[in-house]
């Protein structure tokens, strides 16, 4: 066994997060009757939030905005972009927002019964990620997963944030790792392939839409069940 310990992202890896963050926003629309308030079109409400939630992580990820940042204006934004006048609710649509989400279950197809077969063969596994330490443990929690990792490294606890190099000596030091035998899996090309193979890990980049770079990761995955063949 090449691997002993394997670190998982979270968010677009594991858990499905396009589709609770759906179920959670269609919950708004309906509880917080945003109809009345000018939001005609569930589906471009739906649409609107998650490219810009998107582009605001990604701007995260970069070192460019702070946590606080994302959540104070993500629904400014998109209320800005759907021409709507600012609800008088919008603070509580963004709190709502995030008391909804974590509780959301789906996990991305493949995920369990990936994890399920590494954890059958006797991998250590872990979670590394840059959300919130209570929102993702709940997250974990929701899906069922929690059971599978014997840490969870967030932003928070290791005071660092992918890309960052601390983020992963934190990761290596709570596991009490070595770098040879361990490997990064995630769907940021930045945040979690690039991230790891800096610091010098072996990644395994999950791309389900082909995309290209200049680097090359140690394996590039289309689906998750394809990791079986990895480990």
């Amino acid at each position: 066994m090449k691997y002993k310990h394997l670190f998982f992202d979270l968010d677009h890896t594991l858990w499905d997060f396009e589709r609770n963050s759906s179920e959670s926003l269609e919950d708004i629309f309906h509880n917080m009757l945003l109809k009345e308030c000018g939001v005609t079109s569930l589906e471009h409400f739906i649409e609107s939030f998650l490219r810009i939630n998107t582009r605001l992580w990604d701007d995260f990820d970069k070192g460019i905005l702070h946590h606080s940042y994302i959540r104070q204006n993500r629904f400014l934004m998109v209320f800005e972009e759907l021409g709507i006048a600012l609800p008088d609710n919008h603070l509580e649509i963004g709190d709502l927002y995030l008391n909804t989400l974590p509780d959301k279950k789906h996990l991305l197809e493949g995920a369990l019964d990936t994890l399920n077969y590494a954890k059958s063969a006797g991998y250590q596994m872990h979670i590394v990620t840059n959300g919130f330490t209570e929102i993702q443990a709940r997250k974990i929690a929701s899906s069922g997963i929690s059971h599978f990792f014997e840490n969870v490294i967030t932003f928070e606890n290791a005071n660092a944030k992918k890309p960052d190099p601390g983020i992963f000596a934190y990761a290596l030091e709570s596991a009490k790792a070595n770098k040879e035998e361990c490997i990064m899996i995630g769907d940021n090309w930045v945040a979690d392939v690039l991230g790891a193979k800096q610091f010098g890990l072996d990644t395994v980049y999950y791309n389900p839409a082909g995309l290209k770079f200049d680097q090359e990761p140690t394996y590039d995955i289309r689906r998750l069940e394809e990791l079986k063949s990895i480990l």
